[in-house]
């Protein structure tokens, strides 16, 4: 199920705590990344022994995929995978134009020089890898651009709440720029509002920003319906 491979805890002495958290985080990238897939069980024996760790760590980890809602405890069935669904997928890009809008609108207020000639070189860099027609170093950029601008926002909260709606749907966002002159416009998109910032234009910023993301939500939408896949995790969006 898991094919990170053993964690070697005992070895490392590593404490019951942190090293539920690194099962935790092993487990929660599985299943965003679609290697655990919807409805299936996480059994807390055969992950002790893929991983190489006790049961109590597992369990601990379990916990915490449950609290964020990617995993179902369900009486006399054990903890079944939710993963990301389409309503999900809708909700997160929907929550993403209100506020990574407002991080651009704040970072137009408070970015510095270097901040801008960082933004500028991952910009630049996306445009030198995507002409070698290197997708994975395209996704990487693509990720670090926003991430900048959450940084550059000056709003712990924000960039927290920004960064995990971000790492929730990382697997979708490398489906939707890697279709066909998809990478092409948003780094076009990325250098308009990194414009928009240099200038200290806040207004424009959000608004290039919302449009930026509505238009990978658009994308994305096609893509999943041109499949067939009307819903992530094959339930319909109106299933409970």
């Amino acid at each position: 199920m898991v094919h990170q491979g053993k964690l070697n805890a005992k070895a490392a002495g590593e404490s019951v705590s942190s090293l539920s958290v690194r099962v935790f985080e092993q487990l929660e990238e599985a299943i965003l990344n679609g290697k655990i897939l919807p409805g299936e069980n996480l059994i807390e024996l055969k992950l002790s022994q893929e991983l190489g760790v006790s049961r109590t760590p597992v369990r601990e980890a379990i916990r915490m995929l449950e609290q964020k809602s990617l995993v179902q405890i369900i009486p006399n069935k054990g903890a079944v995978v939710l993963g990301i669904d389409y309503k999900d997928l809708l909700d997160i890009y929907t929550i993403r134009t209100y506020i990574e809008g407002l991080a651009a609108r704040w970072a137009a207020e408070n970015i510095t020089d270097l901040q801008i000639k960082e933004l500028r070189e991952i910009i630049d860099l996306q445009e030198f890898y995507y002409i070698k027609d290197y997708s994975q170093q395209i996704n990487d950029l693509d990720s670090r651009f926003h991430e900048r601008i959450y940084e550059y926002c000056n709003s712990r909260t924000l960039q927290h709440m920004l960064k995990d709606l971000h790492h929730m749907i990382q697997h979708f966002r490398q489906i939707s720029i890697s279709a066909a002159g998809r990478a092409e416009k948003a780094i076009g998109e990325h250098r308009a509002i990194l414009e928009a910032i240099c200038n200290k234009d806040p207004v424009q910023a959000e608004r290039l920003t919302v449009d930026h993301i509505n238009n990978a939500k658009e994308n994305l939408i096609r893509l999943l319906e041109g499949k067939g896949e009307n819903s992530v995790s094959g339930r319909q969006p109106d299933e409970k």
